[in-house]
């Protein structure tokens, strides 16, 4: 069991540990809550910028885009500038767009900020990693990471029963305004208390510091990249932890919300609790997973399982049609438990290549993750609008049942695919293998 009174003899004290963490955290915690924001307004969106499923799919999309992009640089970033400098521009430059979505007049200006909040936000969590492997133990890792998730999490349930509170009572505009201006004031105390390393504040740590370059060049870039690109799990591990979240944030961050109001006759604020339990369950699922994979020494067998699992979850929740309410309930949450398992990509990744190439690594990595609601999200919001039937209910589009059932396939598949690239992966037994 990893001791959590670590000392200034062997590293700093842990509550500066997790206060350092916990400022990077809150930014994480802020992208989460952009990120699923839409799943709570789709009609206000639809309504407000005269766009279809189709249109609301690409407006959301436009955050994963730019997040995306951003996520192989990042990983360069955060192993030569550091994660502080990223992340305070990242609070700033999202603060702003946050700002301009809510003011924007029309589609192009709330797209335009959609796309600076993915792009600005997407340094929190490869900085919020790279702050975890220099301010803790190695052999807490895992664990570190699934709070992270955890406390991401805590920001995307929070856009969904809590904001629609305030939605009812508050324009959107304004809610989504006032967050835009707590980011950027969350910049200026990252920039003036959080440090890249615990010797910058006078104490050891637990892994040598690793010099920046003088600058940074195309071919420091390159060779980065390519060399995290020399191993096998690394491709592998792009593709697998997509799926997974593909799925809960195509449904938790878009679709699921009007898919349980029109199939079982919910209304908005309770589709939306209902949504969240979801998003709880992973909450609570990643730091299990990660702490039960440090304390059992891997990581490709729990993976497997809770794939497996997810899998059987998503093939209910989706396309079971008389599930009861207790049965969609517990069938949501255990799916949301057991997809907390993805976060062992990240140390899993970590592992297989050499430690300096870490924050490279895992941009990479978090570049899988969101290809899944990237994609899928778009793609699921083009097949309802091929399969719509005509139906309007006050100036939005209403989806059949049979549409929702033709647009989820493709998240099916994803998560399918996932389970089985597993199997070829090659184990690291929660230590350096490269």
């Amino acid at each position: 069991m990893i001791s959590m009174k670590t000392n200034k003899l062997t590293g700093p004290p842990m509550t500066l540990a997790w206060f350092i963490w916990g400022l990077g955290a809150l930014f994480y915690l802020a992208g989460f809550f952009q990120r699923v924001a839409p799943a709570v307004m789709t009609q206000e969106l639809m309504q407000d910028f005269h766009i279809s499923a189709s249109g609301l799919g690409h407006l959301s999309g436009l955050y994963f885009y730019a997040y995306v992009a951003m996520q192989i640089p990042t990983g360069i970033l955060a192993d030569t500038l550091g994660p502080r400098k990223l992340l305070t521009a990242g609070c700033l430059v999202a603060g702003l767009g946050t700002l301009l979505f809510a003011l924007s007049p029309g589609f192009f200006w709330a797209g335009l900020g959609r796309l600076l909040i993915g792009g600005s936000v997407a340094v929190a969590f490869v900085g919020l990693l790279k702050l975890s492997s220099s301010w803790f133990p190695k052999n807490f890792y895992a664990f570190v990471a699934g709070n992270a998730l955890s406390i991401g999490l805590i920001g995307a349930v929070t856009a969904g029963p809590p904001l629609r509170f305030l939605m009812d009572t508050f324009h959107w505009r304004q809610v989504i305004g006032v967050t835009g201006v707590m980011t950027l004031v969350l910049g200026g105390l990252i920039w003036f208390v959080v440090r890249d390393w615990p010797q910058e504040k006078g104490y050891p740590g637990f892994t040598k510091k690793i010099p920046t370059p003088a600058s940074l060049s195309v071919r420091i870039i390159q060779q980065g990249l390519f060399n995290v690109l020399k191993y096998r799990n690394t491709w592998l591990l792009f593709v697998i932890p997509g799926g997974i979240v593909g799925c809960i944030l195509t449904f938790s961050g878009l679709w699921g919300v009007p898919y349980l109001i029109t199939h079982h006759q919910l209304n908005p604020g309770r589709a939306a609790a209902l949504s969240s339990v979801l998003l709880i369950g992973w909450a609570l699922g990643a730091p299990v997973f990660g702490w039960l994979s440090d304390r059992m020494g891997n990581r490709k067998p729990l993976y497997i399982l809770g794939s497996m699992v997810v899998a059987l979850g998503w093939s209910l929740i989706l396309f079971r049609e008389n599930l009861s309410l207790s049965q969609l309930v517990m069938a949501l949450f255990v799916t949301g438990f057991f997809s907390g398992c993805m976060i062992l990509s990240f140390a899993f990744a970590m592992e297989s290549v050499p430690l300096s190439l870490s924050g490279t690594v895992s941009g990479l990595i978090n570049m899988g993750v969101m290809m899944g609601p990237m994609l899928l999200q778009p793609v699921v919001g083009r097949l309802l609008d091929n399969n719509w039937t005509g139906q309007l209910v006050n100036g939005a589009r209403v989806y059949s049942l049979d549409a929702y059932e033709v647009g989820f396939i493709p998240m099916m598949a994803w998560i399918i695919l996932s389970v089985l690239l597993l199997f070829f992966t090659r184990e690291t037994h929660c230590r350096q293998i490269a």
